[in-house]
């Protein structure tokens, strides 16, 4: 017999014959390494520039109202005074208030991605946007373990946990940053030890992430 064949033969016999589809660490591996490739940015759903800042968001104590001063400290959006209309609730008439107005300077659209972004809202549905404001690229550290699930529909899913590497943006690191943002600073601290988890169906092609 040829000694190639008998190579071929013996690894067969040892590894058996694995495809991309079987739940083992190589695919899994493969399959979370593309994921994070397509979905691993860390961004702050700031979608759509200018943002507008009112005296009731300011009242109120709103995401924005907290978030844009700080953005503003650390050099990334500068501030304006604009005049736009806002509806009454009540009486749906029209009517002219002054608001803070921000937007980004050169130093912030470098970390705004233009690419398709979805994102769920109060009602369910999903809603696309063309870009996000982001704060860092996550990539793959290590995937922990999987645990294997059958949809209602026979399908075969696995919840995959893994760690992660980062690389974030330098102001991330400033300390106010990290007060008006808190889920930026535990995900960007928490790189190489805090387990995330993904869920993947399986495919003729792999495994796949739910949500690609």
């Amino acid at each position: 017999m040829n000694k190639t064949l008998i190579g071929t033969v013996c690894i067969l016999a040892v590894t058996g014959c694995s495809t991309k589809s079987d739940a083992n660490l190589q695919n899994m591996t493969v399959g979370m390494n593309t994921y994070l490739e397509k979905k691993g940015d860390l961004c702050l759903a700031k979608y759509t520039w200018p943002i507008d800042v009112s005296q009731h968001d300011i009242d109120t104590k709103g995401r924005n109202a907290l978030q844009m001063p700080v953005l503003e400290k650390v050099g990334l959006v500068r501030l304006s005074i604009a005049s736009v209309d806002l509806k009454e609730s009540e009486t749906d008439t029209l009517h002219k208030v002054d608001v803070k107005r921000y937007d980004l300077t050169d130093a912030g659209k470098k970390y705004y991605l233009t690419k398709e972004m979805r994102s769920q809202i109060a009602d369910g549905s999903v809603q696309v946007h063309q870009g996000d404001f982001c704060a860092a690229k996550l990539s793959l550290d290590k995937v922990v373990g999987w645990k294997m699930l059958k949809t209602a529909n026979d399908q075969q899913e696995a919840v995959v946990t893994y760690t992660y590497k980062i690389e974030a943006a330098p102001w991330t690191e400033d300390a106010a940053v990290r007060q008006v943002f808190p889920m930026v600073a535990r995900i960007v601290g928490g790189a190489g030890v805090m387990e995330l988890q993904e869920s993947f169906h399986k495919t003729d092609e792999g495994w796949i992430a739910v949500n690609l």
